[in-house]
Order: structure tokens, then sequence, then C-alpha cells
């Protein structure tokens, strides 16, 4: 397909751009450097896996001038740390959610709107639009962008089986970042933060009864112990995100600085396929372990688009010109 080919020189262009117009391919010096990679998902994780083959290209493109040591499933720094810990440079370099950073700016947050982008192709015009934006904010922070991954189009489980939005009414539900936040509290759910390697717990002892997330991460937390149900609602197409500390990347030596963004620009395109591949396989294995897969009712899909309407007018709001920015950008590809 075009868009799987396309969607890897959307931010390898960007960073490459912002690396180029601050001077970042000064050649620094030639000695060999390790790095350590938090990341927040599991090693069977795709995304995950996705990062430990870019490592190990940044490794072979190198000749080991640059080693990368992915630290996955948040055991060195947890989810929400991980972004300031590149900042400060306290790691040179690591992957988050991209929508967690929305209660900073809401241009971070658009892919976690629901109902705008639904699709993988429509997920890449919107990376598209929102690559240029996200730059910028990242670069007052001093971080660059080397390449964000789509997750599988985010799907509902739920241990009893819903047939509109006031079945949702008063259940405990797991978010992971404001968005699903504030869509859990106008369908009348409670809302708590659980991270992925902590869901079969939170189910387990009770503190969340339902949730919204890929077909992904349902399987790897074998979503089949504690809920019955998945609803493919295709509720929006969230991204991860691969940043570097810009003054970590511009002590590289040039060919190593290359090298980086070619392995990055690889990890994107190669990224997205695998997401795509993951959407199916995933949904499969939930079906094979005992789940029932529904497609929504009508009623159901009406529910929580309406939810979605109003979400995205706040979130304009909010937003400002970055987030008018991005739309018009999205809306014009």
């Amino acid at each position: 397909m075009q868009w799987s080919k396309t969607i890897g020189k959307t931010a390898g262009a960007a960073a490459l751009a912002a690396v180029l117009a601050t001077g970042g391919l000064a050649s620094g010096g030639a000695s060999a450097e390790s790095w350590d990679m938090p990341t927040p998902y599991p090693d069977a994780t795709f995304h995950t896996q996705n990062i430990m083959q870019f490592a190990e290209d940044v490794k072979e493109a190198t000749d080991g001038a640059l080693e990368i040591t992915v630290h996955s499933a948040g055991s060195l720094f947890k989810h929400p740390e991980i972004k300031n810990a590149v900042r400060s440079r306290q790691v040179p370099i690591g992957e988050f959610f991209l929508s967690l950073l929305t209660n900073e700016n809401a241009a971070f947050g658009i892919d976690s709107q629901p109902f705008l982008a639904t699709t993988y192709e429509q997920a890449e015009a919107l990376w598209r639009a929102q690559a240029p934006v996200v730059t910028e904010l990242l670069a007052e922070q001093d971080l660059m962008p080397l390449y964000a991954v789509a997750w599988p189009p985010q799907g509902l489980y739920t241990k009893e089986p819903v047939e509109t939005v006031e079945d949702l009414k008063g259940i405990k539900f797991r978010s992971y970042n404001a968005a699903l936040e504030k869509f859990a509290q106008l369908a009348g759910m409670a809302p708590t933060q659980v991270e992925v390697p902590d869901i079969p717990q939170a189910f387990a002892t009770g503190r969340v009864e339902a949730m919204i997330t890929s077909p992904s991460t349902g399987a790897n937390s074998k979503a089949w112990d504690f809920v019955e149900h998945y609803y493919d609602i295709k509720a929006w197409v969230p991204k991860n995100i691969v940043v570097v500390n810009r003054k970590a990347f511009r002590a590289l030596d040039e060919s190593v600085q290359t090298a980086v963004l070619n392995a990055a620009k690889a990890a994107e395109s190669r990224g997205w396929q695998m997401s795509q591949e993951e959407t199916q396989a995933k949904t499969d294995m939930l079906s094979e372990n005992g789940m029932e897969v529904h497609q929504p009712s009508e009623a159901l899909m009406q529910g929580l688009k309406q939810i979605g309407e109003e979400m995205i007018a706040d979130w304009k709001a909010e937003a400002g010109p970055a987030g008018e920015r991005i739309l018009e950008a999205y809306q014009a590809d």
C-alpha cells in the first residue's frame, strides 16, 4: 500500500529538518557511545520488538560506535517519567505514548480524540499533519522526534455485554491519559489510571472492570482471564513516539547521527506495517482464547460518537492555533 511506503518519510523528514536547522549534523567525538533507552511496554509488544530491531540497526550501521540498550516494561523509568528523563539527560533516548503529553499541550493528544482518525490511512494523514507541530513543541524542551508508530485501532473490553452507552454507566474503567479519562467521565464511567504491566492485577483486584485498548495490549495482557467481551469500536489510532535529547544527538559523530536517522526512518515504516499485521492476528487470538468478539451495535456507536464530537469541540478550543494548524492540514490531505 502507498501509505505504508510514505509513513516512514513523515517524522524522519521532520526530525532531519530539525537537525539541519539547529546545526545538528556538526561533527562530534568519534568515541564509542552506549545509550540506555527506557520503554514502557513488555518485550512481547510489537513496539518493543521494533525498538530492539532499531537498536540492532544502529549498532550494525555504526560498527558499534553507538550501542543502545533497551530497558523495557518501565524497568528503568516508569512510563510517565520517560519524557522528562530524556529531557533532563538522565537518558539520551526513550519511547512513550504521545498523548501522555496532552496536559502540556493539547496538540500532542489529537490522535486520542475519539473517531477523528479510525483507520491506518487516516492515522497516517493525521500524523503527517501533526508531526511538524509536535517537532516544534518538543524542540522547546530540547527534544527531537525520531519516529512514531501507531497502535492498532482501539477496542472496548468489558465483563458484561454492552448494547448502549448507558450500559457503561458506573463501571470502573482503566484510563491511561487525559483524553481517555475525559471520555470515561462523559460516558458515566469511573476512570482509574493503570499502566499496561499492571492491567491483569487491576482487573483481578477489582480496581477496573472495563478498558479501551488495542487488540495487542488485550492479547498480551491475556484479557480473556478477566473480561469476556471485546467490541471492535475502532475508537482511535494512537501512537507511541521515540524521542532523543538534541544535545546528546548533536554530540554524536556526523556519520552516527545519519545512521540513527536512517534506522529511525526504517523503524517507522516497519512499525506501522507490524501494527497493521497485529490488528487481525491479536483480534483472532482474543477469539481463540474464548472471548466474544463483537461488532458494536448501532446504538452503542451513536452514543460513543456523540461523546467524540463533544470531545473534539472541547479539544479545538483548548488546542488553539496549534490545533487549528493540525486540523487544517489533516482535512486538506
